[in-house]
């Protein structure tokens, strides 16, 4: 783990909170945005480890998002996490297919969470 720093990307203040307390209770540094646009900023200017973007933002979706910074060299290679509510049949492919490195669907399950941060981190396959 050493203190590997995280973006959280997510506009639901209690889902903001619980992903921190739970990030850093388990020594992570995390940044927050509740913007696609902040997101971008601090990914550009931080660098993080690994992003937990939440699909529906309200100025631009997560998807949107990813591909901004897929396209610049700064951000390109940063694992990013789709983490949403959406969790229909074929989700999961779709934004795998979209170029997420991950999916976890809402409510999120810590555990799983943890194991995939730290598989990220840890820099193993996820």
């Amino acid at each position: 783990m050493a203190g590997e720093q995280i973006l959280v990307v997510e506009d639901n203040e209690k889902n903001m909170k619980l992903f921190r307390d739970v990030l850093r209770a388990t020594g992570y540094r995390t940044l927050e945005a509740t913007t696609g646009e902040r997101a971008l900023t601090l990914a550009c200017d931080h660098r993080p480890a690994l992003v937990l973007m939440d699909i529906q933002l309200p100025d631009m979706d997560g998807l949107a998002t990813l591909g901004r910074l897929r396209m610049d060299g700064r951000t390109a290679a940063i694992p990013v996490l789709a983490v949403t509510a959406l969790a229909m049949r074929g989700d999961r492919e779709r934004f795998v297919a979209a170029g997420f490195d991950g999916y976890l669907s809402k409510p999120v399950d810590l555990d799983e969470l943890l194991e995939i941060v730290r598989r990220f981190c840890d820099g193993a396959d996820a």
